[in-house]
């Protein structure tokens, strides 16, 4: 969904500020995953440091961008939808540039502006430093005209790269690659960001190191492969070496690693997960199906008696670790007994967290011609089934920690329900997982029976022992029983 644009802090910067005079506005609405949340941080803080002026109101803005997202049919439905519904304000408001940029932007180029004309420029995957250049080229009184900046390979951002986060200040993502090297057939990643490219280890500490500096307590590292990460730079088991590195860096408390590929899994990286306090006891990798065919035919390596046995093992080596995964259901060729299977292993391996999309065709990708199409009703079905397994699974889980204490990392008040903050454990990862509700005050927030008070005054980052009251569905419901914990 669309995030809209909050300015927690300046950006940071080694480069001195160029300012505009007077200051041009600048809207900013960032759609798609955490990757793209990082792209739209570093076009924000590249625009602040070179003297644009951010504005929260789209209406008030004389430039606003869109950071598409171009992942599946919905996102680009999305993306779509969102620039016509901007393209108006240039009637209705004071918008004199609209630009389109990210993945969408990459994948269709041309046809965007062709289809568009409320579009000024189209911004591909592998400009976004160049962002603050682009803008002052549209504005400029004598160059009007729409066009396009795309280059390949990707942009890649380092340490010394402005950002301006959004979101939690206490929470941040850290892009340790991109592209992927992969060759799913359902995927249309690389087409839109290029073959895998790796910062060097030396980039990633750096930033971290800033990060912490700025309060951070949990970094989150996101790529399009972050098992393979620094194959490409010759760096054998790469990410092994990373996470050792950044457990050294002070001031963090939770290193989470996401998009892990089921193959190259060794042991040394299991023994990190489950000997290092700072990294957390959380496995989030996409399994995408566990029929042999289908398998072969999404060109995922290995096959089902190798899930079981990484599964197996990594539930042996980190105890207590939470397992997170993903599947496709819909994909050309799944028969009724392939689905089932797939249902039927859900069922019984009880992972703590499922993800499920309906496959849909992606231009240019090999699974686009496959035959053996899946009708989009059957594909919903079996989509929702599966989540209702799995909302079962997840709550019966949640019981089992009604009476535990579980160090919880304070995100802040609800949104929802006054009086009430929310957390997470670390088996909660930000934004995609359910969360713990903590009451404030005297009851408790659900059953309202009288809850113990606490003498401090938790905030955003603070670490607290919570005390596990109820489950609620994918969420946890406690009270706060010691101060915070250091």
């Amino acid at each position: 969904m669309a995030q809209p644009l909050i300015i927690p802090r300046r950006a940071t910067s080694t480069k001195t500020a160029r300012v505009n005079s007077p200051q041009t506005t600048i809207g900013f609405v960032n759609l798609g995953c955490s990757k793209n949340q990082v792209d739209s941080e570093i076009m924000l803080g590249t625009l602040v440091t070179e003297g644009f002026q951010l504005t929260g109101d789209p209406k008030q803005a004389e430039v606003v961008i869109v950071n598409t997202c171009g992942f599946i049919e919905e996102a680009k439905e999305e993306s779509i939808n969102t620039i016509l519904e901007h393209g108006h304000l240039k009637k209705s408001g004071t918008c004199r540039v609209l630009i389109a940029a990210g993945c969408l932007a990459q994948r269709y180029q041309g046809d965007l502006l062709k289809e568009l004309p409320e579009l000024d420029a189209v911004v591909g995957t592998g400009e976004f430093g160049k962002i603050a250049e682009i803008c002052r080229d549209l504005l400029a009184p004598k160059k009007r005209h729409r066009r396009l900046w795309i280059s390949q390979p990707p942009y890649l951002y380092d340490e010394l790269a402005p950002r301006l986060r959004l979101g939690a200040q206490h929470s941040a993502y850290v892009k340790i690659a991109e592209g992927c090297n992969r060759n799913c057939t359902f995927c249309a990643i690389p087409l839109m960001r290029g073959k895998q490219r790796s910062r060097p280890v030396e980039s990633i500490v750096a930033e971290a190191r800033q990060l912490a500096a700025e309060g951070v307590k949990e970094v989150n590292l996101i790529s399009q492969d972050t098992i393979n990460y620094g194959v490409d730079l010759g760096i054998r088991q790469g990410l092994v070496r990373l996470l050792r590195e950044l457990v050294k860096v002070e001031g963090l408390r939770w290193i989470r690693p996401f998009y892990l590929y089921p193959q190259q899994v060794t042991d040394d990286l299991l023994d990190l997960y489950a000997g290092e306090e700072k990294i957390t006891k959380y496995i989030d990798m996409p399994l995408q199906h566990i029929n042999d065919h289908m398998l072969k035919r999404m060109h995922r390596l290995g096959n089902r008696a190798a899930i079981e046995s990484l599964v197996d093992r990594i539930r042996t080596r980190i105890a207590g670790v939470t397992f997170r995964t993903a599947f496709i259901v819909g994909f050309p060729g799944e028969t009724d007994a392939a689905y089932t299977e797939l249902r039927n292993y859900v069922e019984q391996t009880e992972f703590d967290r499922v993800a499920v999309f309906v496959y849909s065709d992606e231009d240019q990708t090999p699974a686009a011609d496959l035959d053996e199409k899946v009708e989009r009703e059957v594909a919903d079905d079996r989509r929702n089934t599966i989540l209702a397994i799995q909302e079962s699974i997840a709550a019966a889980k949640g019981r089992e920690k009604v009476g535990s204490i579980l160090d919880i990392l304070i995100d802040g008040r609800s949104s929802e329900t006054e009086g009430v903050l929310e957390g997470r454990h670390e088996g909660l990862a930000p934004e995609i997982d359910g969360v713990v509700y903590i009451d404030e005050g005297s009851t408790d927030p659900v059953t309202h029976n009288p809850s113990r008070r606490h003498t401090s005054d938790p905030a955003p980052g603070d670490f607290y022992k919570i005390e596990i009251t109820e489950a609620a569905g994918f969420d946890l419901v406690g009270h706060i029983v010691t101060s915070p914990v250091t």
